[in-house]
């Protein structure tokens, strides 16, 4: 087995409430992107193999990184998470919300009831979702040097619910605390991958550049 770099894409279409209109980067999603390129290059940071998602954030973020060579895979993508909530609207009355800070609360709500089966219909199962996750980590886990993967923030904290064994209110806190291209890693321990690295942005970590650390 060999570590595994996860990244979150850099900022995307705050305003959108749409899996569509949300699939690009922004302005500022794009200059986080050419951050951690830079940073990851003047570390000496060395990973033969880069993946990323097939969704066009993922695919900008990694190109903006300077990445060359990048193996997608679908399996990276995030869950649809404005379809499920649109079908929880019209299914039990939740509405979406309106503002940035309502999906706080809004975000554990639909974890719950995707994850309990309440959601009729749903792009996905939660079960599909677990075994993606676990079937294309493992496969990558099991390739020859470090491995960077460019994914999505649903995707991670699924990631680290597997490694860490987290219930899902716990998931749902961690996806909540995901920020834009931030790093995290898992290492093979006892033959299992284990959590020695979260939501790390260190070429997000100085002063004229803390407005860009966002979570949305």
């Amino acid at each position: 087995m060999t570590h595994i770099t996860l990244v979150r894409h850099g900022q995307a279409n705050t305003e959108a409430r749409d899996e569509v209109s949300y699939d690009r980067l922004s302005e500022l999603g794009h200059q986080q992107a050419a951050w951690l390129g830079r940073y990851l290059d003047a570390s000496g940071s060395h990973h033969p193999r880069v993946y990323c998602g097939t969704l066009t954030r993922h695919i900008e973020t990694a190109a903006g990184m300077g990445c060359a060579e990048v193996i997608q895979d679908a399996r990276l993508n995030e869950m649809e998470y404005f379809t499920m909530a649109q079908a929880m609207e019209v299914q039990q009355g939740l509405a979406v919300p309106q503002e940035r800070e309502g999906f706080i609360a809004h975000l554990p709500k639909v974890f719950k009831a995707w994850s309990a089966g309440e959601i009729k219909n749903p792009p996905e199962s939660w079960e599909d979702f677990e075994n993606r996750t676990q079937s294309v980590l493992t496969e990558i886990a099991a390739g020859d040097g470090p491995a960077l993967v460019v994914t999505s923030g649903g995707f991670i904290s699924m990631a680290m619910r597997q490694a860490m064994g987290l219930d899902t209110d716990g998931m749902a806190r961690m996806a909540l605390a995901i920020m834009n291209t931030s790093m995290h890693r898992l290492f093979p321990i006892g033959g299992h991958l284990s959590p020695v690295l979260f939501n790390a942005v260190p070429h997000l970590d100085t002063a004229d550049r803390l407005y860009a650390q966002t979570h949305l």
